[in-house]
């Protein structure tokens, strides 16, 4: 009995090294587009995930915090650039600073912020892009006036901005945003700015969808373009994602697409956003790595920080 005790024992011993070592061999990934938002954002908290038709269970602020947290640790994904109230991002920020890149998001529902405070913002490093840039939501195209001041600050001061392009949920002119219109979603818009601020680096987040022939023109042109793959790796259906997927590789972008979960309010949308790439099976793996964190360490110059 003592014997078999003891090798009982010795195997499971040797079994807890090796099983922390699985664990450990996740590879590392950046979530380019996450939200640090308030459990309420959407009006209330408890708002059903809409792809599991499940409320989330994460209630309050705090509660969905340490959640996203637990999610991002258990996926080792090792920066996430979080957008959403100032405030709440500060808040995010100090709960894991070597995590959480913040970004000003400009959006429905979000206080414009002072393009004043923003350069001291940027400069000090207490945020590090400009995004989500929610013009859609607000019923103006990226050419309007009002984000003149805010792109070429970005561009100055070389700061990357990310901005919603392509779709929504269902019924968000009615239940949302009145001055929401799909046809704003269209990366082609970005044109205009693009020229005016050639240094600009720009994440179409969405990767533009469904607006993929004009999505491949304006990265065919501009180089300093990246997408994101932000939602549609989990909200839109599987088939659909991966034919998408392909086509933006094989038009050759597979050196400028970068993995976003976009969780907003929901955190098992991060697993979700993963499994979505990861079950992607015409990819091969340097593929795959490239899109979980290669291209964002290019586009954001971490290697610089």
């Amino acid at each position: 009995m003592i014997v078999t005790l003891r090798v009982g024992l010795l195997l499971l011993l040797l079994s807890v090294p090796a099983l922390a070592q699985r664990t450990q061999q996740r590879p590392p990934i950046i979530d380019v587009h996450f939200h640090a938002h308030r459990a309420d954002r959407f009006g209330k908290a408890g708002i059903p995930n809409p792809v599991t038709g499940k409320p989330s269970a994460a209630t309050t602020d705090e509660a969905l915090l340490q959640a996203a947290l637990v999610a991002m640790r258990r996926y080792n994904i090792v920066k996430a650039f979080a957008s959403s109230h100032l405030d709440s991002v500060e808040r995010w920020r100090a709960a894991a600073p070597a995590l959480i890149i913040g970004g000003a998001q400009i959006d429905r529902g979000i206080p414009t912020p002072d393009v004043s405070r923003l350069r001291q913002d940027f400069r000090s490093g207490r945020l590090g892009f400009l995004g989500e840039v929610g013009a859609q939501y607000l019923g103006f195209a990226p050419t309007d006036a009002t984000l003149e001041p805010y792109f070429a600050l970005a561009e100055e001061l070389d700061v990357p901005v990310a901005i919603h392009t392509g779709i929504s949920a269902p019924n968000t002119p009615y239940e949302c945003c009145p001055n929401f219109r799909t046809s704003l979603g269209d990366p082609r818009l970005l044109e205009e700015v693009l020229i005016r601020h050639p240094k600009l680096r720009v994440n179409l987040m969405h990767a533009g969808y469904p607006y993929l022939q004009n999505t491949i023109a304006i990265m065919s042109v501009y180089p300093q373009v990246y997408a994101d793959l932000g939602a549609i790796d989990w909200l839109i259906p599987r088939e659909e994602f991966h034919s998408y997927l392909r086509a933006l590789v094989r038009a050759g972008f597979g050196k400028r697409i970068m993995f976003g979960s976009d969780q907003m309010i929901w955190p098992e949308a991060i697993g979700m956003a993963i499994e979505g790439v990861e079950s992607a099976k015409f990819l091969t793996r340097a593929q795959k790595r490239d899109i979980f964190y290669n291209n964002a360490v290019r586009f954001f110059r971490l290697d610089k920080r």
